[in-house]
């Protein structure tokens, strides 16, 4: 069986294994959020087009939910940086990195969330409502699995390999 990750770290000090998660998390973070702030920066902008102000309120609905959302996975993604930056040699790595990993995970739930709204928002604007909603279903499912339910399942295949050892 090919060595883990963990296991080609398996003698390394715990102070460098906690600079090193520190660092591949906040890593994973600035491609999540160059992706969220391309996001809100284009729901901020529709606000102020011509075509918006023509919309449902069911579109605008749908695009504050979106706003809101893509806000809070700002918020949540940027989060670590501001936490690392903060707590910077105080002795709080083990913290920062269960707190960022919180964080993360709660930033990408809202990001697929905002994702799928602004999906929802602009088939609604070219299909129509039922076709909108298969649509934008499709995609929070797909986000749904892609980043959550498939590597759930591994972590638990993992864990069940790990038990029967």
């Amino acid at each position: 069986m090919p060595e883990s990750r963990d296991d080609a770290y398996h003698d390394e000090p715990e102070h460098e294994k906690l600079k090193r998660n520190v660092n591949e998390l906040l890593q994973e973070l600035r491609v999540a959020q160059a992706g969220v702030q391309f996001l809100f920066g284009f729901l901020l902008a529709v606000a102020f087009t011509e075509p918006y102000l023509r919309g449902t309120s069911f579109q605008h609905g749908v695009h504050l939910v979106a706003v809101v959302f893509a806000t809070a996975a700002v918020a949540l993604l940027s989060a670590p940086a501001a936490w690392h930056r903060m707590l910077f040699r105080q002795g709080q790595r083990p913290k920062i990195v269960e707190i960022a990993n919180r964080f993360a995970v709660a930033g990408m739930a809202c990001l697929g969330i905002a994702m799928s709204a602004t999906v929802l928002l602009l088939t609604d604007a070219v299909l129509g409502n039922w076709l909108a909603i298969a649509v934008s279903t499709f995609a929070a499912l797909m986000f749904g699995v892609l980043w959550f339910g498939l590597p759930l399942l591994r972590r638990y295949q993992l864990n069940g390999d790990n038990n029967s050892d």
